[in-house]
């Protein structure tokens, strides 16, 4: 009984809690507004495609719209190489379903905008010539093998983090920790249960998304109960929170051609 009791704490503590003050906080701020009311402009961390000739990849993650933002972000990645003086961007996009097209969309687009009036943050940058136009060249190989371009689950996946996780195992030299937020970065396929964590540094045990257990140099330690992930990252320290997110220092990191190995 007491181990119960103990499990359930836990559980109401580190998982419940959060998410419910979270979705409180959503209920009280919303404007209501309608959705093309909201902005969709660029929050200006990109850098202008036209003025630079590196080949460019970022990543970038918005809490999601309506009442989805209250528990986790959506998540994209963009692409410039240096003959190209534009953005591709590459998400997957849910809705899509309902008119029969395809989920995973690979379109020239703002790589930094507002999503559905919620500003993005910036988690991974990475700049260069030779060795990050390989790296694009392999994303946007992987953006096309993408196995789930014909379904979407809002929880637990597969769905727009789903996508991005898929990307980053792809290629590991992102280094990319998706945030404790991405609802459906988790999400395996069964009978697939062990896999490589997104950021190519570690192992994490998946059942369906629905729980499991991630260990990573990246990632730190996360419990994934019911599709909420709560953890800690001892480098840099930071404690994860469902709904929340990390709670301590960022790890947005930039990269150069010469950090890639």
């Amino acid at each position: 009984m007491r181990w119960f009791l103990r499990i359930t704490g836990f559980v109401l503590v580190f998982y419940l809690l959060p998410a419910g003050c979270m979705f409180a906080q959503h209920k009280v701020g919303n404007d209501n507004k309608t959705w093309w009311e909201l902005r969709r402009d660029s929050s200006e961390q990109a850098p202008p495609a036209a003025d630079t000739n590196e080949a460019i990849v970022q990543v970038y993650a918005a809490r999601a719209a309506r009442w989805r933002g209250s528990f986790g972000v959506h998540t994209w990645v963009v692409t410039k190489r240096r003959s190209e003086n534009r953005y591709t961007r590459m998400e997957v996009i849910g809705y899509a379903l309902r008119w029969g097209n395809d989920t995973v969309r690979i379109r020239s687009g703002s790589p930094d905008g507002y999503w559905f009036g919620n500003r993005p943050f910036l988690l991974r940058d990475i700049r260069g010539t030779d060795k990050v136009e390989a790296i694009i060249d392999r994303l946007h190989a992987a953006a096309q093998a993408y196995p789930y371009n014909h379904t979407y689950h809002v929880w637990p996946g597969p769905n727009s983090n789903t996508f991005t996780a898929f990307l980053a195992r792809a290629v590991p030299e992102l280094r990319l920790e998706l945030p404790s937020t991405a609802i459906g970065k988790d999400y395996v396929e069964w009978p697939q249960v062990v896999s490589i964590s997104p950021s190519g540094t570690g192992a994490q045990l998946s059942l369906k998304g629905y729980g499991g257990l991630l260990v990573g140099l990246e990632e730190g330690l996360e419990v994934n109960v019911l599709g909420l992930s709560a953890g800690i990252d001892l480098y840099p320290p930071a404690l994860k929170l469902p709904a929340v997110g990390r709670i301590g220092f960022s790890d947005y990191k930039r990269f150069d051609e010469d950090d890639l190995h």
